[in-house]
C-alpha cells in the first residue's frame, strides 16, 4: 500500500470539528499528516498513531472514570468527612457538567450516556439485592446498596461508542435492522434480571446475537482511506477492553464480588460474555441515536441507511 501523494490534498469534514475546542487543531494536524504521507513506513506510523489518538480522545469519559477511581483509592483520606463514593459521584457529576460545558461533549452523547446511566443503576439495584456484587463503602448518594456514582460506569460505555462512531466515521455494510436490536437488547435486560428464578438463556441470546451481527462489517476511517472488520469481533475486543476495567474497578475495591471479600482475584473470565450482552444493549441505544450509514459500494442491509460518503476521483485527506 502505497501512502504518497500526487497532488497536495484539500481538507474535509473532520470528526474533531465535532468538539470546537479541537478545532484549531485541525490545520496544524493537515499539514503534519501531509509530511508523514510522504513515505511509506511514516505514513503507516502516523496512522498507528492516529489510531492511538482517536481512541484515547473516545476513552475520554471512560478514562476520566478510571483515573478517578485509581486515584480516590491510593490518595483519598479514609476519615474524610464526604466518603469515597460521594467524592465519586460529586466528581464525575462535575466532569459531566464540566465536558458539555467544554463542549467536548455533544448533547447527542449527554442523552446516551443519561439512559445507560438509568439502565445500568436500575440493573445495580436489582443484582445487590441478590448478592452478585457488592459496595462495602458507606455513601449518603445511593439508592439501595448502589452508589450513585456506579451509574457513571455504564455511561462510561455509551460515551465511548458515541465517541468512536463519530471519530472513525463508521459506515456499515449487512447491519442488523434496529428493530431486531432492539428486540435482542430487550431480551438481554430481561434476562439479566430473570435468570435468578428461571432458566438463564444467555446461550440462547449469545446465539441470537452472532446471527445477527454475523455477516456485519464496520468500516471506520483513521486517516485516509477506509479500514474494515467484522462488526461481532469489535464489539467482542471492545467486551474484553471493559473487562480488564472492571479487574481495576476491583482490585481497587470500588465494588466487590464474592469471591473477593477475603482477597482481590482476577474476575471470572465468564463476566466477559456478561459485558458482552451488556455492551449490545448499549451499541442499541447509540445506533438509535447515530443512524448507521451505510458504506458505499457495499450492501445496505436492512438497518443501515445509504449515504455516498467519499467524493468520486482523487485521494482527500481527512483530519482527526
Amino acid at each position: 500500500m502505497h501512502h504518497k501523494l500526487t497532488r497536495k490534498p484539500e481538507p474535509v469534514a473532520s470528526a474533531a470539528a465535532n468538539w470546537p475546542p479541537l478545532r484549531r487543531f485541525i490545520a496544524a494536524e493537515h499539514r503534519l499528516g501531509l509530511e508523514m504521507a510522504q513515505g511509506r513506513s511514516t505514513a503507516a506510523l502516523y496512522e498507528f498513531f492516529r489510531f492511538g489518538v482517536k481512541q484515547a480522545w473516545a476513552c475520554l469519559f471512560g478514562g476520566i472514570a478510571v483515573a478517578l477511581m485509581i486515584g480516590t483509592w491510593r490518595f483519598y483520606p479514609p476519615d474524610a468527612a464526604l466518603a469515597r463514593y460521594d467524592f465519586l459521584f460529586l466528581a464525575m457529576l462535575a466532569v459531566q457538567v464540566a465536558l458539555l460545558a467544554g463542549r467536548l461533549e455533544t448533547w447527542e452523547e449527554a442523552r446516551v450516556i443519561l439512559i445507560y446511566h438509568v439502565v445500568g443503576t436500575a440493573m445495580e439495584v436489582f443484582k445487590t439485592s441478590v448478592g452478585s456484587w457488592i459496595y462495602p463503602e458507606p455513601s449518603i448518594f445511593h439508592i439501595g446498596g448502589v452508589p450513585l456514582f456506579s451509574g457513571f460506569m455504564y455511561s462510561c460505555i455509551g460515551s465511548y461508542i458515541c465517541r468512536c462512531w463519530r471519530l472513525f466515521n463508521f459506515r456499515f455494510a449487512r447491519h442488523p435492522r434496529r428493530l431486531s436490536l432492539i428486540a435482542l437488547s430487550v431480551a438481554i435486560y430481561v434476562n439479566f434480571f430473570s435468570h435468578h428464578y428461571v432458566i438463564d438463556l444467555r446461550w440462547l441470546l449469545f446465539a441470537w446475537a452472532i446471527w445477527l451481527f454475523g455477516r456485519a462489517r464496520v468500516h471506520f476511517k483513521v486517516w485516509t482511506r477506509y479500514r474494515a472488520m467484522p462488526l461481532l469481533l469489535g464489539l467482542v475486543l471492545v467486551s474484553l477492553f471493559i473487562w480488564f476495567t472492571e479487574n481495576i474497578g476491583t482490585f481497587t475495591k470500588t465494588w466487590l464480588y464474592p469471591s473477593q471479600r477475603l482477597g482481590w482475584s482476577m474476575v471470572s473470565i465468564d463476566k466477559l460474555g456478561s459485558w458482552f450482552l451488556l455492551l449490545i444493549v448499549s451499541y442499541t441505544l447509540v445506533s438509535l441515536v447515530n443512524a448507521p450509514l451505510v458504506r458505499r459500494g457495499e450492501s445496505a442491509g436492512a438497518g443501515v441507511r445509504r449515504r455516498d460518503d467519499e467524493a468520486a476521483g482523487g485521494m482527500s485527506l481527512p483530519t482527526l
